[in-house]
């Protein structure tokens, strides 16, 4: 029998908890609704889950202080955000904890489980039998294990860390167009996700920034080239 997948949910908005819940369930996700960060914290600690669906305003505990708790416990678990608000500053707050994704109020029920099948798809490795493991210099990045090494030390990416990095890498010393990456990774071209782009690309530059032979530039209107 095929192991259903299980989705935390944290939302305060009754009607709207239950609304996704019954959604997701429907749609065979097992889903168990939680109405603040504190008593989401308890049942994540609980509960063997596969994907976070976290509200952002939330009393006791809110939803990024929420995934910073529960980035602790599981490193590697997909999060998405829902907001009330299309402030970029949050937003990009989101991208910066590590968030696979955000969705802004009023959203439909339809475009949040395509943006959830795509990060399952994407974590799962799901038909993709191409190249998992690069050598950078002096590193090994294994893009199944989400892994950057080197003989001193072990550093553990995030979903969006390693997905970008390994675009980079197949598309090694050639531009990696910038429309490109954000509809393979983020879905969605929008200007939310771009920022999002930008700031991991902050953060490979300085996971890899050890390494002199390895660079992450910018073409100007075109996209990022990895030189190796």
């Amino acid at each position: 029998m095929e192991k259903r997948t299980k989705v935390i949910l944290a939302e305060d908005d009754e009607n709207l908890g239950l609304l996704l819940r019954e959604y997701l369930i429907a749609k065979g996700y097992d889903t168990d609704l939680y109405p603040d960060g504190e008593a989401a914290y308890k049942g994540f600690q609980k509960g063997q889950y596969d994907l976070c669906i976290f509200d952002v305003m939330m009393p006791k505990k809110d939803g990024f202080t929420l995934a910073k708790d529960v980035r602790m416990l599981n490193s590697d678990i997909p999060i998405i955000f829902l907001t009330a608000k299309s402030m970029k500053d949050d937003v990009i707050e989101g991208f910066k904890i590590g968030a696979d994704d955000y969705m802004t109020k009023p959203f439909s029920m339809e475009e949040l489980l395509f943006r959830l099948e795509a990060i399952l798809r994407r974590t799962s490795g799901e038909g993709d039998n191409s190249q998992t493991v690069f050598k950078l210099g002096r590193f090994i990045f294994d893009a199944r294990k989400q892994t950057l090494s080197d003989a001193n030390d072990n550093t553990k990416l995030t979903t969006k860390e390693s997905d970008l990095l390994k675009l980079l890498c197949v598309n090694a010393n050639k531009i990696l167009e910038r429309n490109f990456a954000l509809k393979t990774i983020w879905v969605d071209d929008n200007y939310f996700n771009a920022r999002s782009m930008d700031v991991y690309i902050t953060k490979l530059r300085k996971h890899l920034k050890a390494e002199e032979g390895i660079e992450i530039i910018n073409v100007h209107g075109k996209g990022y080239k990895l030189i190796i």
